[in-house]
């Protein structure tokens, strides 16, 4: 496996694990923007044997970390790939000096629930009709970042 920063030439391959993992993906555009303009975001790829098999992506604002997506394909899923990519957003954010990290996850999907508890993160509230997909509600949830963590380096 490879840890890499994503690049352009990689949306089309983040694309077809987007569409396999969420039923509201997110459009080229999205991820182009995010590269091209956004200098708030910071995006990964897990790439086996050139094949990107994992992303995810995380806004660095102010002292906070607000994670924007992670995704591994279902083919790699239960490799704790997921639990990589989360605890390297994570080390990265606590290097730049963020205090915070946020997410927000469908209040059906127990499974990441699960696994951002397991790193921390506590539920804090909801955010009502937040997947346009099918109106379902998104619990918010946070989690404190160590002032000594390991460093990362992504960019």
């Amino acid at each position: 496996m490879t840890l890499r920063r994503m690049m352009l030439q990689d949306i089309d391959q983040v694309l077809q694990v987007e569409h396999r993992c969420f039923t509201a993906p997110w459009s080229r555009q999205a991820f182009v923007t995010e590269l091209v303009d956004n200098r708030l975001a910071h995006y990964l790829v897990l790439e086996y044997e050139h094949r990107v098999v994992g992303y995810a992506g995380v806004w660095l604002v102010v002292d906070e970390g607000h994670v924007t997506n992670v995704a591994v394909d279902p083919d790699f899923q239960g490799r704790h790939l997921g639990e990589f990519l989360m605890r390297t957003l994570m080390d990265y954010c606590a290097s730049q000096g963020l205090q915070r990290i946020t997410l927000e996850v469908r209040v059906t999907n127990t499974t990441a629930q699960n696994l951002y508890t397991k790193l921390g993160f506590v539920g804090v509230g909801k955010r009502r009709g937040y997947y346009t997909d099918n109106n379902e509600d998104a619990l918010i949830m946070w989690a404190e970042l160590p002032g000594e963590w390991a460093s990362s380096e992504i960019d």
